[in-house]
């Protein structure tokens, strides 16, 4: 199988490219020096030339506050470049993984989302996102669109390395307490991503690790494990304000992939010291 991963100098795309050599599949991954997606015809040149049997689409813009402001870009990256690479995937038969967010809900509520839940983004990103997802949708019958939350990998910045960045200069922290959800480790959501594109087992799915926190807890977890004397505050979101609006509920139903016969992703404090460990490994 022959495999075009976007978005591959990124944390996801970067795992999933490596997890496709260990199954011993054909993979090519671009960044955005060697494909740029908002470019129609580049994109077209690029997949007619290369045939691929799957693309998995990690690329996106996800710096969700400056997309309040900087919205034409943010468009152009996770809409229309969507609908470029999902275009030429139906003319050249290839199976389309979609990655998408939990932003696509508004995130009221305590109950995990299913996929067949409303959607209603509260911001621009979730908005954009769930975009993508309608036109995959309309484009391409052979599609997966995989929901995902809070990303942490080795290749690229994410909350766990800031944390531990904090913890040389900071003995106290303020984190907020009341957004809930669960996080997503690159390394197990790549595993579930090359299981599903050996399949045909098409549509919407929920894949985070499994188990719900809330960033404090999750800060909380991440000093305990690596023994950091730093102490987190449980603040709320009102005080902590961001340009663009979080949803306080991100926990999503994962029963799906275990109805369709997909592994659930393991629990995340197993994920968590599975990653720092890694970590320590790639500063060794």
């Amino acid at each position: 199988m022959k495999i075009l991963v976007t978005g591959f100098t990124g944390q996801l795309g970067f795992d999933v490219y490596h997890e496709g050599l260990k199954n011993g599949y054909g993979m090519h991954g671009v960044g955005r020096e060697q494909l740029d997606i908002t470019n129609e015809q580049d994109v077209y040149d690029y997949v007619k030339e290369l045939n691929p049997d799957t693309i998995i689409h990690c690329a996106a813009y996800t710096a969700v506050d400056r997309a309040e402001d900087d919205k034409e870009l943010c468009w152009d990256v996770n809409v229309n470049g969507t609908r470029y690479l999902a275009s030429v995937a139906k003319e050249v038969g290839a199976k389309f993984i979609y990655i998408s967010t939990d932003y696509v809900f508004e995130g009221s509520g305590e109950t995990p989302f299913k996929e067949s839940d409303l959607v209603n983004p509260v911001g621009y990103y979730g908005l954009t996102k769930y975009e993508g997802e309608k036109v995959v949708v309309d484009l391409v019958q052979k599609s997966f669109i995989v929901r995902i939350s809070w990303v942490f990998g080795i290749n690229g910045n994410n909350f766990i390395k800031t944390m531990l960045r904090l913890s040389h200069t900071r003995s106290e922290l303020n984190i907020v307490g009341d957004q809930y959800g669960s996080p997503t480790y690159t390394f197990d959501l790549a595993k579930l991503l090359i299981d599903m594109a050996k399949t045909e087992k098409y549509g919407v799915y929920h894949a985070s690790n499994e188990g719900f926190c809330s960033w404090a807890e999750f800060a909380k977890e991440i000093f305990k494990l690596t023994n950091k004397q730093v102490k987190v505050n449980a603040i709320s979101t009102k005080e902590y304000p961001t340009r663009a609006e979080r949803p306080k509920n991100s926990r999503m139903s994962k029963d799906k992939l275990e109805q369709q016969g997909f592994n659930r992703l393991p629990n995340w404090n197993n994920a968590l010291k599975h990653y720092l460990q890694q970590l320590e490994k790639e500063v060794l």
